[in-house]
């Protein structure tokens, strides 16, 4: 999937579930019918924006449905979903679905799932997450989930709202230099995050994501660069409060920031970190945590090396 850019606003598009036959699944005498599903998507979130300036998915993206009937509160096993993973791709401008999803009856609610990207869950209450220190520019995770539920009905044109919600965080680290680097500033070799947990788990019904407390699952990892030398963003960490230090090399030589107490990444929200960074010590501007449309307060500090 291409690269697209996080922005505030909701969207809508539709999305279509195919009706079963009567015979198939207890829907009396009736053609077959189709769903449309009006999904938005809420604040931090990858989307492309059309010329009109409203969000969209773009053409090929797929986001991955999964549907049962029963208790709203408890998603079931794989053999007990009415829709299991259906791939769902925008082509021309509507979700084709693979397979068809279709209704189980025409007298149960039915409750959904949605995820962006696609991925086969086995557990919807405990997926396994695995941070990918390759994508982390590419692909953020994004759910959606209904357990207001629909009921079949031929005799109106139903949708079933699903509103996308971003549950990884989102760091960002922009760096300026004093006047003693020169006009053109240094040439950074790489920014580090350290000890922050690479696993978790994900309830998808809830949206809650827990991150492993096993040392093996943490380690530093490199943030890209979305400007060389000038600002560094990763959009998949794991929600977690155990990350203290961010390190930024340049030629060979470590500085480091301490915040003293490990930030506390959240879901749906970013820190931002702003360092000025001399020669021998890097001076911390401020560090926002807030949410995707608002600034928060601004935490003061100073880094060493």
């Amino acid at each position: 999937m291409k690269k697209k850019t996080y922005l505030f606003a909701l969207m809508a598009m539709a999305l279509t579930l195919g009706s079963c036959s009567d015979n198939e699944n207890g829907i009396g005498g009736e053609t077959s019918k189709y769903i449309t599903v009006s999904t938005s998507i809420g604040n931090m979130t990858r989307v492309a924006t059309d010329a009109n300036g409203g969000q969209t998915f773009e053409e090929g993206d797929k986001i991955s449905v999964y549907a049962w009937t029963g208790d709203a509160t408890v998603a079931p096993e794989t053999r007990e979903r009415v829709v299991n993973n259906a791939i769902n791709k925008l082509t021309n401008g509507s979700w084709v679905s693979t397979p068809q999803m279709l209704w189980k009856n025409n007298r149960d609610k039915h409750y959904f799932i949605g995820v962006y990207p696609t991925a086969a869950i086995s557990d919807l209450s405990a997926g396994e997450y695995t941070f990918d220190v390759n994508k982390q520019t590419e692909s953020d995770l994004l759910v959606a989930v209904n357990k207001d539920g629909l009921s079949y009905n031929v005799d109106e044109q139903q949708t079933v709202p699903l509103t996308f919600t971003h549950v990884m965080a989102k760091l960002v680290v922009n760096l300026t230099y004093k006047n003693q680097w020169g006009a053109e500033g240094p040439t950074v070799d790489k920014v580090a995050v350290g000890n922050a947990a690479k696993k978790a788990t994900v309830n998808y019904l809830t949206k809650v994501v827990t991150p492993s407390a096993v040392a093996e699952d943490k380690a530093d990892f490199d943030m890209p660069a979305l400007t060389a030398n000038k600002k560094y963003a990763s959009i998949i960490i794991i929600p977690q409060d155990g990350v203290q230090k961010i390190t930024i090399t340049i030629g060979g030589k470590d500085f480091i920031y301490d915040n003293g107490t490990p930030f506390k990444f959240e879901s749906g929200k970013i820190t931002t970190v702003n360092l000025e960074v001399g020669r021998d010590v890097i001076k911390l501007g401020d560090v926002n945590i807030s949410g995707w449309g608002s600034t928060g307060d601004p935490i003061k500090g100073e880094a060493h090396e």
